[in-house]
């Protein structure tokens, strides 16, 4: 691994995309890296938006482990109210059918939050049947944890996992939280801003921890199979096995419990992405031979970063495994009528139409999102109507059934076709 040449490339990415500074450590061949470019510290801790999930989710399996949960038995018997064909299996790997987040949050309480979003929305497929990343979902296996320790969601994650990989509990949701401030990027004026992070209290299971890159990683190497066990070594190796029916089109090439999969030269790697306002954090990990990489960023376009970033640390002589959903584009299509139509995940609504023969166009809750050029088995390229960026990919997906367009796919999220009421 070529340390000098990693770190120059990071830098010059930084500047590129203009991140303010950026944090990256490797654990590679029984030894630990970190870098710090920029205005990061190198214990300075960064919000890391939905790896956040990872966490929510060690700490559900460390409780299967423990016998105080269990993946398949109906999620009513500890939270009655809820459906009966529901499981923290079905959560934990996105698979519950839940649209990703209720549009009015009217309670700071995980209980009523869970309790009113799942009176007031509507599921997009039956549990089990289909993959749509969801937010919500997360709050559910939050509360779950609560009723299952006696204790809130932030300690159960302290106390179970936190303090025995020692690491520093900081939550975006307090007060007081000493984390890193986001900044958000607008590569086409090059304005640099500082935001604040806006996490709600209840969303906190889905996106509301901070941490250093060499937390991450020390996360990941337990997650690998490093000590220290918070688990047994079957549900261990149950979160980086793909669930069946997981398809996270656009996000990964497979996803586990907690854990998204990613491939690279027929080796399967395990880790999450996030973001949060202003930042972007990204965590790999190969079990096979122990190696974790983390980055973690305080400007909005570190995603971007990251994107140009992977194939540097492959030259680099660490071959790190990303998804890239534009290598399974094959021959353009022209899109069919049936293409057009307005789709709804929870409250958020999309909205597709023709522009011409060959392109669609998306809005998002009546905002212009993207332009699409379809392909082969439905899948599009997506042109952002903001930066211009085109190395995002979505899909729509037929019922199976009638043959029609039900649903479309983008950043793992599915959204519903809405059907016209009559008169």
């Amino acid at each position: 691994m070529d340390t000098d040449r990693i770190s120059n490339r990071l830098a010059a990415l930084a500047r590129e995309h203009l991140v303010p500074g950026a944090q990256l450590a490797v654990h590679h061949a029984g030894r630990t890296w970190t870098h710090e470019v920029g205005s990061l510290a190198a214990d300075a801790a960064v919000p890391i938006g939905s790896i956040t999930k990872t966490f929510t989710a060690t700490v559900a399996m460390a409780l299967v482990s423990d016998g105080d949960l269990d993946l398949d038995a109906p999620l009513s018997d500890h939270l009655p109210g809820v459906a009966d064909e529901l499981t923290l299996r079905h959560l934990l790997s996105h698979t519950s059918g839940l649209p990703s987040d209720p549009e009015d949050v009217r309670t700071t309480s995980l209980r009523h939050h869970v309790r009113q979003a799942l009176r007031e929305l509507h599921p997009l497929h039956e549990p089990g049947a289909g993959f749509s990343y969801s937010n919500i979902g997360y709050s559910l296996i939050g509360h779950l944890i609560e009723v299952a320790t006696g204790m809130t969601w932030s300690e159960a994650v302290e106390a179970v996992l936190l303090r025995p990989l020692g690491l520093r509990a900081r939550f975006t949701t307090s007060p007081d939280a000493d984390v890193v401030t986001g900044h958000s990027v607008n590569p086409a004026t090059g304005r640099v801003v500082p935001v604040t992070q806006s996490i709600a209290t209840v969303d906190a299971p889905a996106g509301a921890l901070a941490v250093s890159a060499a937390e991450l990683v020390a996360f990941g190497r337990m997650l690998g199979g490093a000590a220290p066990h918070l688990m047994s070594p079957d549900d261990l190796a149950a979160m980086r096995e793909p669930v069946r029916h997981a398809e996270p089109f656009g996000m990964a090439d497979g996803w586990g419990l907690g854990l998204a999969l990613f491939q690279r030269d027929g080796v399967r790697w395990v880790g999450h992405d996030g973001t949060a306002d202003g930042t972007s954090c990204h965590l790999r990990i190969n079990p096979a031979d122990g190696t974790a990489v983390a980055l973690t960023t305080n400007g909005s376009s570190g995603f971007a970063l990251w994107r140009e970033f992977v194939p540097e640390l492959a030259d680099a002589g660490l071959p790190v495994a990303d998804y890239d959903g534009m290598r399974g584009l094959r021959r353009r299509i022209a899109p069919p009528p049936d293409c057009a139509g307005h789709f709804r995940n929870g409250e958020v609504e999309y909205a597709v139409r023709a522009v011409d023969r060959e392109r669609l166009a998306l809005t998002v809750d009546g905002e212009p999102f993207a332009d699409l050029s379809l392909f082969d088995g439905l899948v599009f390229a997506m042109r952002d109507s903001d930066t211009g960026d085109t190395n995002q990919t979505g899909r729509f997906l037929r019922d199976p059934d009638d043959g029609g367009i039900r649903w479309i796919q983008i950043g793992g999220r599915l959204a519903r076709r809405q059907v016209a009421k009559m008169a």
